[in-house]
Parts: structure tokens; sequence; C-alpha cells
């Protein structure tokens, strides 16, 4: 625990790891399912060439949700759900990361920066293969815009009442045509995307923190300032990834196999503006994202503080 900080910070040795990880687990889930749909239009809307099929984030949203119902918002979120894994890993690598970086730095910003980049790379190991299947489930039911996928759900497949039967199917024709490595397609994009956004997120969200905490009233609760540095520090880290994003979600969604070609090509067609695509719907999903995921992660640690230590700790 670091006294000097104006924002108390919780390390990973004062928390009791069994209700950690049972808190953690609901807290994602919630999360997830909270910021899903604003995932699939940001999806749909970097996929999609110019504005052929959406004229933009609440465009997408009421025509998805008049052509297909609430549940075309929610297309691909049972697979998605398996990133509850993934999340648990993040937080586990993160705060690992971040206690063995103390050794050799009390710099915060130093032990953001390294223990945010480190828990992507083990997270996005994990999630990319789930995001190539929730991604083509996400593009399925998309009226004109058939060719943007690679991927189709046979008449079989769309009918079918098992909860995995459509990935089923489309986790067969990844194979079929592309093998085991057709489910890490993207990985490498992925890494160019999310490793810089955790590394950049985490720094920010403590330097919003500070700041806030020098303007705010010295009565005021530090969960609320945190509440508040969490979007601000997504809006940077989501802005300044963003050209990456586009970029990982087309490899991901085409089946292309080169990141700078695909790059180049985003670039000539659509310019510079092509790189800022799917961009207010992902501050958008980012900014409850980061309130609900600040706020729980917070209030997560707190209540799984060792008993010794609850009531030594004064918020």
């Amino acid at each position: 625990m670091q006294q000097k900080r104006n924002i108390q910070i919780i390390e990973w040795e004062d928390l009791d790891k069994r209700k950690f990880y049972s808190f953690g687990v609901f807290m994602t889930m919630t999360i997830r399912a909270t910021v899903y749909p604003a995932t699939l239009i940001r999806t749909r809307l970097q996929v999609q060439r110019g504005k052929s099929l959406y004229g933009g984030t609440f465009d997408a949203f009421f025509k998805i949700l008049q052509a297909e119902g609430v549940r075309g918002l929610y297309r691909g979120f049972m697979v998605n759900t398996l990133t509850l894994i993934s999340g648990q890993a993040y937080i586990t690598t993160y705060e690992l990361v971040r206690k063995y970086t103390s050794q050799y730095s009390d710099n915060n910003t130093v032990k953001s920066l390294v223990a945010g980049g480190s828990a992507s790379l083990v997270a996005q190991s994990i999630t990319v293969p789930i995001d190539v299947v929730s991604q083509q489930l996400m593009m399925q039911g998309l009226k004109g815009g058939e060719h943007l996928t690679r991927f189709q759900l046979d008449s079989d497949a769309g009918k079918s009442k098992k909860v995995f039967g459509q990935t089923r199917s489309i986790m067969a024709q990844i194979f079929a045509a592309d093998g085991l490595r057709g489910f890490y397609r993207g990985y490498v994009a992925s890494l160019l995307t999310y490793i810089p956004n955790s590394a950049v997120w985490w720094p920010f969200y403590h330097f919003y923190g500070e700041q806030l905490s020098k303007l705010a009233p010295s009565d005021c609760p530090h969960l609320i300032l945190q509440a508040i540095a969490g979007p601000l520090a997504a809006a940077t880290a989501s802005t300044v990834t963003n050209p990456m994003d586009v970029v990982r979600a087309r490899v991901q969604v085409e089946g292309r196999s080169s990141v700078v070609e695909t790059f180049r090509q985003l670039l000539r067609e659509e310019g510079c503006w092509g790189l800022t695509k799917g961009l207010s719907a992902r501050i958008i999903s980012s900014t409850p994202t980061a309130v609900v995921m600040v706020v729980g992660y917070e209030t997560l640690k707190k209540l799984s503080l060792r008993p010794e230590l609850v009531d030594s700790r004064h918020w």
C-alpha cells in the first residue's frame, strides 16, 4: 500500500485472493453484458466500406434493432463470455507484474505501464481465438453486408435451437479454410492494438486520478474521482490506438494476412478518416465500461482486503 499518494492504491499483497476471484467473475460478466452491443456496433462500423451500411453509431444501433431485434445486438455473446477466462488472467497478470516491478521502481507510472502491457499480452493470447469466432457471428444476419465476412451460416445452423449450433458451424468453417492458424488471425494486430491501449490506460488512469484529487474537496470520496478518471483514461487510450483497432477488425473478419497491407489499403480507399472509423462507438462503449470497471474493480479490491487491514484503511 502506498501511503504517500493522495489516492491510496490497494496492492496485490493486501488482498484476500478467494474473495477477489469470486467477486471478480461476477464483475467481469456484468461488464461484458453491459457493453457488448456497443462492441458489436463498433465491429460492424469498422468492417463496412465507407458508409455503405450505417451512417454512424446511432444509425447502426437503430437499424440493427429494427432489422434483427435485441438479439441482433447480442450476436456471438455466448461465445464472448469465454473471455471471462482472459479477464481473470488479465487482472492476475496486472497485479503480479505490478508487484514484481515495484522491486525495481517506485514510480507508479512505470509500474502501471509495464503491468498493463504485460497483462494485455497474456489476455490477448487467450482472447483472440474467441474474438475471431464472435466477430464472425456478429456479422451474421447483416443484410447487404454478406460480402464483408468470409463465412456464412448455412440454413440448418441458422435455424438450430442449440445455443452453440451456430458457433460450431463458424468454427468448422474457419478450421476448414485456415486450420488452427485461422483462430489466431489478427493476433499481431490485436497485440499492436491492446498492449499499447492497456499500457496507456493505467498510467493515465492514475494520472487523472491524482490531478482530480488535487482539485476536489478533501472530503470527496476517492471512488468518485476514480470513476471520473477511468473514462478520461479510456477516451485517451481509445483515441491513440483506434487506427490499429480498425486494422485488427478487418484482418480478423475479412481473413487478411498482412497488417501492413490492410493499413495501406485503408488509407488508399478511405484516407486518414478511415483510421477513425468506430472511434465514437469505441469511446461510447469504453466510457460506461471504464466507469463500471473502475467502480467495480476498486470496490472489488476494497471488499477483498485481508480482514486485518479493513479497519486500518480510510477512503
